[in-house]
């Protein structure tokens, strides 16, 4: 049973999976950069626009988890699972996350901050 309430258990995750979102499009945008693409800047703005959103929401969270006491890091990873330490408020906690649950996330995360925030839906 976990003693973070909702609210800042999805702050944690936050700051878990916007770092890896951030890593996957700097990856794509080296391969956008050296891909034979007509006409290449609308999808290197499209990704450093994308990034720049993302960047400013993971400084939100930053924010809130100094302000709040809050603190993850990863202690444990196997092939299958990574263990994240949640501190909260002076408590402990160990997360199991499943990797392919972790990758699933990122690519929900990735199409939201694509495409889904232009048109107003939310997701996240």
């Amino acid at each position: 049973m976990t003693r973070i309430p909702e609210e800042d258990r999805n702050i944690l995750e936050q700051a878990i999976y916007l770092p890896m979102v951030l890593t996957v499009l700097n990856k794509d945008l080296a391969v956008f950069k050296k891909s034979p693409f007509k006409l290449q800047q609308p999808y290197l703005n499209l990704v450093e626009e994308t990034m720049k959103a993302i960047q400013k929401e993971l400084a939100e969270v930053r924010r809130y988890m100094k302000k709040n006491k809050l603190q993850v890091f990863e202690s444990k990873r196997d092939e299958a699972f990574t263990m994240f330490t949640f501190l909260y408020k002076g408590y402990e906690e160990h997360h199991n996350y499943f990797n392919p649950r972790i990758r699933n996330k990122v690519q929900e995360l990735m199409d939201f901050y694509l495409y889904k925030r232009h048109s107003g839906s939310k997701s996240t």
